[in-house]
């Protein structure tokens, strides 16, 4: 049986590479998010300070997969 994943909205604070971002979680931690697998055929170009929607594993909390841009409130 999978684990559900920890949803949030992460912050952009630097790209690292085409397809992995240095994001700040709401509490101010920042971690390593890489595009999810359905983002990476035209992967969208984020830039720092832009607020997206990220997946992170109950066991890991050092990465999370961005999932796509978080919607505007």
């Amino acid at each position: 049986m999978s684990e559900v994943p920890v949803r949030a909205v992460a912050v952009i604070r630097e790209p690292l590479s085409e397809v992995t971002y240095r994001v700040a979680l709401p509490n101010g931690k920042e971690i390593v998010g890489h595009l999810a697998r359905e983002l990476r055929n035209a992967p969208p170009s984020f830039a720092e300070g832009d607020s997206v929607r990220v997946e992170l594993t109950p066991y890991d909390f050092s990465k999370a997969r961005i999932t796509g841009p978080a919607k505007a409130q």
